[in-house]
């Protein structure tokens, strides 16, 4: 009757299966104990078991279950079910014969009870993966080990801990299995963990606090599976590992550990998986591992190994995974690699990324095992080889990022199994074969950046290939006609890449499509406004949209919010967008770029919403009025914007004072304001209000007045680092999405831009390297602050054409790396400080127009200086000037009236998605060297700008 009971009391119980739906009291079933799930005690008749593991129960488990009232229960598992959340009663005691309880993957939330502590006779308890639901605070890990002395399996993964882990764990001598994966774990792991004589198996993966050196090890130990991976335990793998004969598998991908591999690694005879990504490891590959003839599998990814990869590995030919990516293995041609055909049980073959030259080799297709091979982002040339359409199991091909020639190979047909297929970025030319439509179970497609001609036709994929998810076609050479009459059974898609498809409206076919996670119509031709039914697809699902490089005018109806509640990355610059901003209605958007449209009126107050924002470009439109607020002030009910790294408002009509706000900001990296209206003295910094991390800031071409904003020099801490410890790029990462083995992701890259003329270059990456102070054409007045020497990383510094006074400070010498300063069309007086010239990075010094006298320092870099650099000073000599010191004469080059052309810097942000690697777009652009521009041409290929407030922008393609 009990088990009737708790039959009854789920929400929906009619739905459960297997077992429990077939419970019933009728008098052909009525002995419980021959009920599916049930074990009874054949003396007595007492249920001793009850397992109900994937029986769709929904509902809660409350104090008074009948449950509790199966007091000889011995064993119960209710593993795999919906508890909706419901915690774990207390009444849980009651089963005080439990040896093994196990609620895992069940939904149940809230501090696990005290009470289960009081189950003392268990042996095996299992909590794992309620999605940290579960909270195990208190009581702790160390009264748990207190109290269950005789556990021997216990598995708290994704149980919310969030503590150290206690030395009473090792207390527990019986352990024979401890996972304690993704707890949010820190502090150091106690050693003697290891040494327990019966743990077998240890997993303490996805603790990223965790720290800890590996012990030596004992041969005592059983240990068959150890997982660490992606923990911080560090230092070198000592020689003793060889010590754990029985070891299985060992996982200790993305930790810490560095040094070279110990010989002693190829003494584990017994491995079968051995995963070592994501660590300093350095020196050679031993040789010994040819000694692991039980390897099944072997991941090598992101090491820091040298020297070549051993041809000894074609001896491990129990192997059926082989991964080696991204290395510092140096580069080798393909015919190096002819060792890898002796491993014919291989079913996966991952090389990307290893420098390999020359052509594909054949005798890859002797593996005939293959189901996935994956050759991308190497230097492979030449043809695919037809002999790659023998592999009849092949699922997944990927060869994108490679310098492949020729034309698709129409024997692609044969690969009846292909569910993947990419091969994208390379050189690749002709027409798109029919073949490919043969390709029934095909569900990712990608050709995007070949040199493929023609036309192609979108109803074939659409009719052909009904598996099809993700098809991205961008930047080829041919036309796509989207035109389609296709209007039922159409694939569901969730990727859709038609970049640069020389397109002209937008596909109708997606107006059926309610799965899409990225939608790129980006560089087309498409015109006017955005349908309304465009505004329905996928407004559940969408994170990436790009349509950037078209030519909108709009959304229909003055559309002010956009419907897409998931977008993270959103793309809509350089198209003709007219009225008020619209703003995304996802408050987990990463990046908002809206650059170069012709948007007017105020930046909206809903911008505020956007909390999770890392880059908002709103440059080069029409906005007007002044900044809300919350762009950097955190109002006492949320926290605003606060992962912001780039903020660019730069050529727009906003009339304002300088936003000081905006330092709260902890993550702002780029502040661009550029050629607006912003007016007023900018005010000292106030407590937590001084922009920590700024190292690109572009005031230029405001009305800013007053006095350099000398305290905000002492708390730009970022431009201090003379040396950067790793050369990175400024580059917003955005929420990756998974589709088939493609890894989407919108990211940001941050590059300097140059104009000239309305010819813009521009660079797509900007490292941690480029610090700059552009504060040029505005009015402020008074002295250069002596401050402004404490940003010994400062790169770049730009006062020109303000009305500062007084002399050049001395401490400007302090700017050890500095490479471009200019102080020009100022009123400064007295001399160049000769102290200037020990600054032996520094390119580019203009200091013309001011009131300088006396001798220009000599040596060094000053004797590469130009003489226009020093013009319109009548009181400076020496060279390059042609006036000798001592000589009251002024030259005619010291008399020119200043130049015409002003040196502007811009600044822009780049967005794109890619799938499994960074695109790099390289733009090149004509480049004119004009009198005082050279070192700024040389360095960073710019182009100085016509005289003029605004100028029209393209974007280089």
């Amino acid at each position: 009757q009990s088990l009737t009971v708790v039959q009854c009391s789920f929400d929906d119980y009619s739905s459960a299966y297997p077992k429990v739906a077939s419970w019933s009291q009728e008098e052909e079933n009525s002995d419980c104990c021959l009920w599916d799930g049930i074990k009874c005690n054949e003396d007595t008749g007492h249920v001793i078991r009850l397992d109900l593991t994937s029986s769709c129960l929904y509902g809660s488990i409350n104090s008074s279950s009948s449950l509790f009232q199966l007091v000889h229960l011995e064993w119960l598992v209710l593993s795999n079910n919906h508890f909706n959340f419901s915690e774990i009663p207390s009444e849980i005691k009651n089963l005080s014969r439990l040896t093994a309880l196990s609620l895992s993957n069940s939904s149940f939330s809230g501090q696990i009870p005290a009470e289960l502590l009081e189950l003392s006779k268990l042996e095996s308890l299992d909590l794992s993966f309620n999605n940290f639901h579960l909270k195990l605070q208190n009581p702790s890990q160390a009264n748990l080990a207190d109290k269950l002395a005789n556990l021997k399996v216990l598995h708290l993964g994704q149980v919310n801990i969030a503590s150290t882990v206690p030395h009473a764990l090792a207390n527990l001598s019986s352990l024979f299995f401890l996972s304690l994966t993704d707890c949010l774990l820190q502090g150091e792991f106690p050693a003697e963990i290891f040494q327990l004589p019966e743990l077998a198996f240890l997993t303490l993966t996805y603790n990223h606090y965790l720290t800890r050196y590996l012990p030596e090890f004992h041969n005592s130990s059983v240990l068959v599976d150890l997982r660490l991976s992606h923990t911080r335990f560090s230092g070198k793998i000592p020689d003793s590992i060889e010590n754990l004969e029985s070891l299985y598998s060992l996982g200790i991908r993305g930790c810490s550990f560095s040094g070279k591999l110990p010989l002693s690694l190829g003494n584990l005879t017994k491995l079968n998986h051995l995963y070592l990504s994501g660590n300093d490891f350095s020196g050679e590959l031993p040789a010994s591992l040819e000694k692991l003839s039980s390897l099944k599998t072997l991941e090598i990814i992101l090491c820091n190994f040298s020297g070549k990869v051993p041809d000894s590995l074609g001896n491990l030919t129990q192997l059926n995974s082989l991964t080696i990516s991204e290395t510092n293995f140096s580069e080798q041609n393909s015919y190096s690699l002819s060792w890898i055909p002796k491993l014919n049980q291989l079913t996966y073959l991952d090389l990307s990324g290893s420098k390999i030259t020359g052509e594909i080799l054949c005798l890859l297709s002797n593996l005939t095992e293959l189901t996935q091979i994956n050759l991308a982002h190497n230097q492979l040339t030449g043809p695919i080889p037809f002999c790659f359409m023998n592999l009849n199991k092949l699922s997944t091909l990927y060869l994108h990022n490679n310098q492949l020639t020729g034309h698709i190979p129409v024997e692609v047909r044969k690969l009846t199994q292909l569910q993947i297929l990419r091969l994208a970025e390379n050189q690749l030319e002709g027409s798109v074969p029919n073949s490919i439509f043969e390709l029934r179970n095909l569900q990712a497609f990608d050709l995007s950046y070949n040199n493929l001609s023609g036309i192609v036709d979108l109803n074939m994929f659409l009719l052909n290939l009904k598996s099809l998810t993700s098809l991205v076609l961008s930047s080829n050479k041919f036309s796509l006609l989207t035109g389609t009459n296709v209007s039922t059974n159409l694939p569901n898609f969730t990727v859709i890449g038609f970049r640069s498809c020389n397109i002209s409206e937008f596909p109708y076919f997606l107006h059926k499509q309610d799965e899409l996670a990225s939608l790129d119509l980006s560089s087309n031709k498409i015109a006017g406004q955005v349908p309304q039914w465009l505004l329905n697809v996928s407004t559940n699902s969408l994170e990436y949209l790009n349509f950037s490089d078209n030519l909108l005018s709009g959304f229909g109806q003055d559309l002010f919010v956009l419907p897409w509640s998931k977008i993270n990355t959103l793309d809509l610059g350089f198209n003709k967008l007219q009225g008020p901003l619209p703003v995304p209605s996802s408050v987990s958007i990463y990046s908002y770029i809206v650059s170069n449209n012709q948007l007017t009126g105020e930046i909206p107050i809903q911008i505020c919403s956007l909390n999770g924002l890392h880059a908002l470009d709103l440059s080069y439109n029409n906005l007007s009025g002044m900044l809300p607020e919350c762009l950097g002030r955190v109002p006492k009910s949320l926290a605003n914007c606060v992962k912001l790294k780039f903020l660019n408002l730069g050529d727009n009509q906003i009339t304002d004072v300088f936003p000081s706000w905006l330092g709260t900001l902890p993550e702002l990296e780029v502040l661009i304001l550029k050629f607006n209206n912003f007016h007023g003295e900018i005010e000292e910094p106030q407590t937590g209000f001084g922009f920590p991390k700024l190292r690109i800031i572009d005031l230029s071409h405001n009305s800013f007045t007053g006095n350099l904003p000398s305290k905000y020099f002492h708390c730009w801490n970022a431009m201090k680092d003379i040396r950067a410890s790793k050369l990175t790029y400024l580059q917003v990462k955005l929420v990756p999405y998974d589709v088939l083995g493609f890894t989407y992701y919108g990211y940001a890259d941050y590059s300097l831009i140059m104009s000239n003329k309305g010819i813009e270059i521009e660079y797509p990456k900007l490292s941690n390297l480029i610090t700059a102070i552009i504060l040029s054409d505005n009015n402020f007045v008074g002295e250069i602050p002596a401050s402004i020497a404490s940003l010994k990383g400062l790169r770049t510094l730009n006062l020109s054409n303000n009305n500062l006074r007084g002399y050049i400070p001395l401490t400007l010498s302090n700017l050890t790396v500095i490479e471009s300063l200019d102080l020009s069309s100022n009123k400064l007086t007295g001399q160049i400080p000769q102290q200037l010239a020990e600054l032996t990075s520094l390119a580019f010094f203009d200091v013309s127009h001011n009131h300088l006298r006396g001798a220009i320092p000599q040596g060094t870099q000053f004797s590469t200086f130009t003489n226009d650099w020093f013009a319109g000073n009548a009181g400076l000599c020496g060279e390059p000037l042609s006036r000798k010191c001592g000589n009251s004469e002024a030259s005619p080059a010291e008399d020119d009236p200043p130049s015409e052309s002003v040196l502007a810097f811009g600044w822009k942000i780049v967005l794109a998605g890619y799938a499994s690697g960074t695109i790099i777009g390289v733009v090149l652009g004509h480049i004119f060297c004009t009198r005082k521009y050279e070192w700024l041409i040389k360095t960073f290929r710019l182009q100085p700008e016509s005289n003029g407030r605004r100028r029209q922008r393209q974007r280089c393609n």
